[in-house]
């Protein structure tokens, strides 16, 4: 998916670190009730039944958790501090099991203009965010000290209390295989991984979802003493974004979309449709290697670099690749390819470049030790170094909407899919846990109809694709959408480097006046 089901996430890092090294019906009645507290109670005003949260008292303290801890350190140079904010386990019943969100804050320096709290969210689900803040408050520039920045690693995520399912792997995402026998494989993988949440986390799992991580933002908001909050969110926290004003709308400020999710496609299998996206990217990319094939290897034109890529496939496909002590088969090669595209820059196309110069080493026979790009894209993907983070993203695109239940379902689509792309679509359309978990606790929510939102999107995303973004601002007349032309990028604002997208989003921090018209922005 920061780390994102949608895709650039592996490592469970922060979008700052992604770009440098690469790249129901009770809980219904219960969201009105969340937004008691902006008056003084009257002898005829029902009790707030959540104001030991929105009254509790923070308690700031340092944010680093010893010497090898650089998130803390990052955010002590920063000057932020941080504190855990105390939420219910189950909104239906805020009296009972209690659990901590972990939030940062670095806080504004124009006391004088001072525009109030920006809470951040950078995607996933699963993605921790506490360390947002620094990089953030940069990218603002002179507006950033009007505003306190909060990151904030959602429940079950980071320093909150966690989610792990004690899976071995980070991701339940894969390719299908080239076969029924290689996706068989996969519904019991996948059947084995919902097996094991119930088994290690099944007193958290049913209380993850968007809808309980907006009712943790509206207690942070109580608990930081501010009416309103303002908003960033990236990718997933588009999603979360939208949600939140819609279960509070009287409680949001100004609001930035970046990667914007349509919620009518919000959901287990919300890689479906990012077929012609990711295949756009990966022809930029062999693009971009053929102009470098003197540093890779990799081919001297773009079809010889893709015809690359393709005989790595075919060689997993015929029997695993090793990659030091590794087994790569058809069914990790895809969600390697998948994994490298989200970041149209030379850093990450370099990254990608050296990760797929290994595999076709060892496609070729040849020892290899990856490079660190691959070497981590594999620990995150074949061991359970990172099992909390797909952990609590599962748990939270399980819980938000339920997914077909019949693995003949994914196995049609995969068929109907055809032979012809033999690496995004056995991804986008494959089996995944959430066709073997429990039933969603509460209904989707149904997003408002209007929003007057600022809106970010690549025409080239390979993630949160750009006609998501269209469909939002339709949806929402009284946004802005701003677009980035031609870069295959996810997550713009602070990251890509566009000077006219930047200075947009700061223009509408500042002043909270939207642009007079959407804007269309070139890539620098």
């Amino acid at each position: 998916m920061t780390t994102s089901f949608e895709g650039d996430g592996h490592r469970g890092r922060r979008l700052r670190r992604r770009v440098t090294r690469t790249g129901p019906v009770a809980a219904l009645c219960l969201a009105g009730a969340l937004t008691v507290g902006a008056a003084p109670a009257s002898p005829t005003a029902p009790a707030d039944p959540l104001a030991r949260y929105h009254h509790q008292h923070l308690t700031w303290k340092s944010c680093l958790l010893g010497p090898d801890d650089e998130t803390g350190r990052e955010l002590e140079q920063a000057g932020a501090r941080c504190a855990d904010v105390t939420v219910p386990l189950d909104y239906t019943r805020p009296g009972g099991r209690t659990i901590t969100v972990a939030v940062s804050r670095i806080q504004a320096t124009d006391s004088a203009h001072r525009a109030g709290a920006l809470l951040l969210n950078s995607g996933g689900p699963g993605g921790q965010t506490i360390g947002d803040p620094p990089w953030v408050r940069r990218a603002m520039k002179d507006v950033g000290g009007r505003y306190d920045v909060v990151g904030v690693d959602p429940r079950f995520v980071g320093r909150s209390t966690v989610l792990d399912c004690r899976w071995p792997t980070g991701s339940m995402i894969r390719g299908a295989g080239k076969d029924r026998a290689g996706f068989d494989r996969m519904v019991s993988f996948s059947a084995d991984l919902a097996r094991r949440c119930r088994a290690h986390a099944g007193d958290l799992v049913p209380y993850a979802s968007t809808r309980n991580s907006a009712r943790d933002m509206d207690v942070i908001r109580a608990a930081l003493g501010e009416r309103r909050i303002s908003y960033l969110g990236y990718s997933y926290g588009s999603y979360l974004g939208e949600v939140y004003a819609t279960m509070f709308p009287g409680r949001i400020d100004r609001v930035v979309l970046d990667g914007v999710i349509d919620p009518a496609r919000y959901g287990p299998r919300l890689l479906r449709g990012t077929e012609a996206a990711n295949k756009h990217a990966l022809r930029d990319w062999a693009d971009w290697a053929a102009a470098h094939d003197r540093d890779y290897g990799l081919g001297r034109t773009e079809s010889a670099v893709l015809a690359t890529v393709e005989r790595i496939r075919s060689a997993a496909e015929r029997a695993p690749l090793r990659v030091g002590g590794y087994q790569v088969d058809d069914q990790i090669v895809p969600a390697l390819v998948f994994n490298g595209l989200s970041q149209d820059n030379a850093s990450a196309f370099g990254d990608f470049a050296r990760g797929v110069r290994d595999l076709r080493i060892a496609a070729e026979g040849h020892p290899v030790a990856p490079s660190p790009w691959l070497a981590g894209s594999l620990q995150f993907l074949l061991t359970g170094h990172d099992s909390a983070y797909g952990s609590a993203q599962t748990a939270v695109l399980c819980g938000d909407r339920a997914a077909p239940r019949d693995p003949e379902t994914y196995w049609r689509d995969l068929r109907q899919a055809g032979t012809d792309d033999r690496l995004f679509a056995p991804v986008t359309n494959d089996i995944n846990p959430c066709a073997f978990w429990d039933a969603p606790r509460e209904r989707p929510t149904r997003v408002r109809a209007d929003l007057a939102a600022l809106l970010v999107n690549a025409t080239g995303d390979p993630r949160t694709v750009y006609p998501g973004a269209e469909a939002v601002h339709r949806a929402w007349p009284g946004s802005r959408l701003i677009t980035l032309h031609d870069a295959d990028q996810h997550a713009v604002f602070g990251v890509f480097g566009s000077a006219c997208v930047d200075d947009a989003v700061n223009a509408y921090l500042a002043t909270k006046r939207l642009p007079a018209t959407d804007l269309s922005c070139p890539r620098p």
